[in-house]
């Protein structure tokens, strides 16, 4: 199967990302305003798609960015290293009170009717500072990538990260990886970094040189200025609205060959009905719709496009992939954090059909 992708056989890594490493406070069910204790999880939208491919799926995968030298950077570093994942950083010194800090995102889960609530605290980031020169890409790519990632939030954060995922991408390509970019449009990050109207020209500069794209259409309208579809979706698990699009994306970059986003709809905090659709190589395919008891729904993007991902790279049937990535992403929101618990063997048996009975 080649999808329309040339995808390279072999080397020395199966996947690379590149974007910022976080650490998320997580005080469960209790609202931060209330909280005595928390959790941390190391996160990062593109971290995870490499940490989920490691650690699940067995393949050889790094990330490229930012290590702030201090406690939290340590702490960060460890996670990356237990999940398997080969680190690039560029190493920043803290001076012991104002950084260059690690990004730290505070993040309740809600309970029932009580929705979770995410915010930020990304002063003076280390991964904000990244710029193009930073990393030397020839070396990097030297033994062989087949595929490389990054994301909507990391070109976000800077003038200087956007320039730094073309710079990226376009060494990607060269050395003859796949390209994937993940939209995750966050008009708070863009409002602080130039509002839309910079967030469409960014945006379409980096798409230009990708092959494979996530997000849905309001990510598809709002990052790449496209104008939203006539068909309107009958629920959020509809994907008419989302394919309807695909023309227009197409027409606006057609060397992309691939776009593929989740469909979620949220009864309550703890139920979702959960499903996932893709556009290849000019065909639409849709996963099946399973009701979930959702733990922790942080993650399950990222945990799809991970599952996906891995159905491409070992060339597994279209229809495969998506519930590959599908059947993934479900299992991560039954696991606390924002990477994966999951292995290969349960990814597989609950995309072809299975149930939660007792594994004996």
């Amino acid at each position: 199967m080649n999808y329309g992708l040339n995808i390279r056989p072999e080397g020395a890594l199966d996947f690379l990302s590149l974007g910022a490493l976080v650490h998320r406070l997580d005080p469960g069910v209790i609202p931060f305003r209330k909280a005595t204790e928390c959790h941390i999880h190391v996160s990062g939208g593109e971290f995870n798609v490499s940490a989920n491919l490691s650690d699940c799926f067995r393949l050889n995968t790094g990330v490229v960015s930012a290590l702030s030298d201090y406690p939290i950077g340590e702490l960060i570093a460890e996670r990356v290293r237990a999940m398997g994942v080969k680190a690039f950083y560029k190493h920043f010194k803290h001076d012991g009170v104002h950084g260059p800090n690690m990004a730290t995102v505070y993040s309740d889960r809600g309970q029932g009717v009580r929705a979770p609530v995410v915010f930020y605290n990304r002063c003076n980031e280390a991964a904000a500072q990244l710029k193009p020169g930073d990393f030397d890409w020839k070396q990097i790519f030297a033994g062989g990538v087949r595929w490389f990632h990054s994301g909507g939030i990391f070109a976000a954060l800077s003038p200087t990260t956007a320039e730094l995922i073309v710079e990226a991408m376009q060494a990607a390509k060269a050395a003859g990886a796949v390209t994937s970019f993940d939209l995750n449009y966050r008009a708070k990050l863009w409002n602080i970094s130039g509002g839309h109207e910079r967030a469409v020209a960014v945006l379409d500069r980096i798409v230009k040189n990708v092959d494979v794209l996530v997000g849905n259409e309001e990510d598809l309208q709002l990052g790449l200025g496209i104008p939203g579809p006539e068909v309107a979706a009958k629920s959020k698990l509809d994907p008419s609205a989302f394919l309807a699009m695909m023309e227009s994306v197409w027409r606006k970059h057609p060397q992309v060959k691939i776009v593929a986003t989740t469909l979620r709809e949220v009864h309550s905090t703890n139920r979702h009905s959960w499903g996932a659709v893709a556009w290849i190589d000019g065909k639409a395919y849709v996963a099946p719709t399973c009701e979930l008891d959702v733990l922790d729904r942080v993650g399950g993007g990222d945990g799809y496009a991970a599952g996906f991902f891995y159905g491409l790279l070992t060339g597994a049937p279209p229809q495969e992939a998506v519930n590959l990535g599908w059947a993934h992403g479900a299992l991560l929101t039954t696991f606390p954090g924002d990477t994966t618990m999951a292995t290969v063997e349960q990814v597989r048996a609950f995309a072809k059909g299975g149930s939660a009975r007792i594994q004996r």
